[in-house]
């Protein structure tokens, strides 16, 4: 989707939903991809700091989303 988003169509879904997957959780990961995108850019135009993993910020957060989702 990121990368090659002109070859993503119908027949992309229609696997989803053949494999069992609704039609909610296609949304939501459309959601959650095109956040993740806009956040990415951000991150790389106002150089934004990204922590050293051996801080501990990663399996803090790990936890409070197995915890709390992304709600």
């Amino acid at each position: 989707m990121t990368l090659d988003h002109g070859n993503l169509g119908p027949d992309d879904v229609r696997r989803v939903l053949h494999a069992g997957g609704s039609t909610d959780a296609i949304q939501e990961a459309l959601e959650v991809a095109f956040l993740f995108n806009v956040y990415d850019r951000l991150a790389d135009a106002m150089a934004w700091h990204v922590p050293e993993r051996a801080g501990g910020f990663y399996q803090s957060a790990a936890k409070r989303l197995l915890k709390h989702g992304y709600h």
